[in-house]
């Protein structure tokens, strides 16, 4: 997904506001501007955004529905925090997913759409500690997504896309001290898929989930055994 560019008053934009306070507020959160736990006051957003609290409102009410933010009784509306144990189960099924996700993009290589993927890489990789978060967390989700163009799965797709929002409320803080090694493991699972190696795709991509969340070693997918047929064909 793709940062969207928020800067100035949304207000003075000719487009439905909902949509638009919608992809503002997600890309704060997405971004890690907006932390796990912290307040949204629609008087405040609103405000800030130069736009009504009704489309606040009915923002923070869609991306309540996407799990990235909790409303509360007389608490009102916070960016969602997970416990350890349900991170470890969204890294779990993540990591699965992923790893059938590089699997299918291995199998069915499009060249265009690889194309896209070592664009995105390239970007990636040339990134910096400097470089604002929200770019670095765009650029992230961007290589995910487009590695889902080329599995061509519109299911998992539509799963993945919701699921990587809501563990990108834990990832984004590893971001920039992880961001050479999430390259470098981006840089790898391409290749796999490049080569048509769907076995090595998958474990890469399961191995670099569970990285990014920095859980502990004995967490990673085991190397699996070699086999007489290492590739498969694509």
């Amino acid at each position: 997904m793709e940062a969207q560019n928020i800067d100035g008053k949304l207000g003075e934009r000719h487009a439905p506001l909902t949509k638009l306070v919608l992809a503002a507020l997600r890309e704060r959160i997405l971004s890690g501007a907006l932390a796990p736990g912290e307040r949204l006051v629609e008087g405040r957003l609103s405000e800030e955004l130069g736009v009504s609290r009704m489309p606040v409102r009915e923002a923070l009410r869609a991306l309540a529905a996407e799990g990235i933010v909790a409303i509360e009784p007389r608490r009102g509306a916070t960016v969602t925090t997970f416990t350890k144990e349900q991170i470890q189960e969204m890294v779990e099924v993540r990591a699965t997913l992923e790893a059938l996700n590089a699997k299918l993009a291995a199998r069915r290589h499009d060249p265009v759409q690889i194309a896209k993927l070592e664009r995105i890489l390239a970007e990636g990789s040339q990134l910096t500690s400097d470089d604002d978060l929200a770019r670095i967390s765009a650029l992230n989700l961007d290589f995910h997504e487009a590695l889902g163009n080329v599995a061509a799965n519109s299911v998992l797709q539509e799963i993945m896309r919701s699921l990587r929002e809501r563990t990108a409320l834990f990832f984004t803080v590893n971001n920039r001290e992880r961001m050479h090694a999430n390259w470098q493991e981006h840089a790898a699972i391409l290749r796999a898929v490049v080569a048509g190696d769907a076995e090595l795709a998958a474990l890469l991509a399961a191995r670099h989930v569970y990285s990014a969340a920095e859980l502990p070693p004995s967490s990673l997918p085991a190397t699996p055994a070699p086999t007489p047929t290492p590739r498969e064909s694509a």
